[in-house]
């Protein structure tokens, strides 16, 4: 059993298509995940979703799996710039696990593409469109032919999800957005990622800057790390850079990081790790 991860956006709050930004990427948050024999599962809608969208339309790939940590403005603004929605000959099924007393997904999206804040409506967008509301934290589910998906509550102001995706002995966890506690690890967490391959973890701060933030709803790598460690995790995945955080202080991080512990990295726009 194979597995392949795609970033196609790793920023958090605003996208930030600047000089500055061009080593790690601008867009915001969205990531790809491919098992064999599946169709696509995407982690948030944020602009990064644009260009896996032209590349959905290239491949001819005709249905995808949404998995949505959240609906803040930088996980969803890329959704009606995602090609595929437009085309009566795609489906896709959106998944939230924190809306079910705010309406449901559903009705999140369109109040934010209904006028006057955006042209074309929800009903407009051809594709197939099917929305499950969850509870985070609640029983496992079946995604797809067989990708097992557990989920956790995650601390982020209005609600947040954490997912962790498992087929055929590889398990990828999505933990963004979430603001940890110092006194202690988060125990939904170290749960959710217990032994995992690959943890893309809510590294908006580093642990210098998190008492500027506390109240955010954001964590930092360095919590990451740790959490990871304690939990046997594998590889973990730095994500959800801050804007202010450009090229050069990315690169400060991932050396940082690296000899912390060399099961980081820091992604960036169009890395791919395979995993088996």
């Amino acid at each position: 059993m194979t597995a392949s991860v795609k970033f196609w956006g790793v920023r958090g709050s605003i996208a930030c298509p600047s000089p500055q930004h061009l080593g790690y990427g601008g867009n915001t948050s969205c990531v790809e995940v491919v098992f064999p024999d599946e169709d696509k599962l995407i982690f948030d809608c944020g602009t990064g979703i644009h260009n896996l969208g032209a590349e959905c339309i290239r491949e001819g790939a005709k249905h995808s799996n949404i998995l949505l940590s959240h609906t803040h403005w930088d996980h969803i603004n890329g959704f009606p710039f995602f090609a595929p929605v437009f085309r009566k000959d795609r489906s896709m099924n959106i998944y939230c696990g924190h809306l079910q007393d705010k309406g449901g997904i559903e009705r999140i999206l369109a109040d934010h593409l209904d006028q006057p804040l955006f042209p074309v409506p929800l009903e407009l967008m051809g594709a197939t469109k099917n929305f499950i509301d969850f509870e985070g934290g609640g029983a496992d589910f079946v995604v797809g032919k067989g990708i097992n998906v557990k989920t956790a509550k995650l601390n982020h102001p209005a609600g947040a999800t954490g997912y962790r995706v498992k087929k055929g002995g590889i398990s990828i966890c999505y933990v963004t957005d979430t603001e940890h506690r110092p006194d202690k690890p988060d125990e939904a967490i170290l749960g959710l990622i217990e032994g995992a391959d690959l943890v893309i973890y809510d590294s908006t701060y580093t642990d210098a800057e998190f008492p500027d933030f506390v109240g955010w709803g954001h964590s930092t790598w360095q919590e990451g790390v740790r959490l990871c460690q304690a939990a046997n995790v594998k590889q973990m995945a730095i994500f959800h850079h801050d804007p202010a955080h450009v090229d050069s202080f990315m690169a400060d991080v991932e050396a940082e990081a690296r000899q912390v512990w060399n099961g980081t990295f820091v992604a960036r726009e169009q890395l791919v790790v395979r995993l088996d």
